[in-house]
């Protein structure tokens, strides 16, 4: 257990490191589009292009936040209050015409 566990430590610090040596133009990728578009215009259009891609991302996100967080505070609830008396089958529970 604690070999796994400092496998995952030692592959964070890689990704990690690998994504602080690569060069910050790389990450830049555009579409040929919306580079030229951006640059023709005036200050005003680019405020709107970055205010758009916010409005386009917050959602998804601010969702898919919501549902790690209802599935980490539920994470154990189907265990709670099941019996295992309750999971065992008596022939008494069966219809007569059905216990052959």
């Amino acid at each position: 257990m604690k070999h796994s566990r400092a496998i995952w430590t030692l592959a964070i610090a890689v990704v990690g490191i690998i994504l602080l040596l690569a060069p910050v133009p790389a990450f830049a990728q555009s579409c040929a589009l919306c580079y030229t578009q951006a640059a023709s215009s005036g200050a005003r259009m680019i405020q709107a292009l970055k205010s758009g891609i916010i409005i386009l991302i917050a959602p998804p996100t601010f969702m898919s936040l919501g549902v790690i967080v209802v599935c980490y505070r539920r994470r154990n609830k189907t265990r709670d209050g099941v019996d295992e008396s309750d999971r065992e089958w008596k022939n008494d529970d069966f219809p007569r015409d059905l216990q052959d």
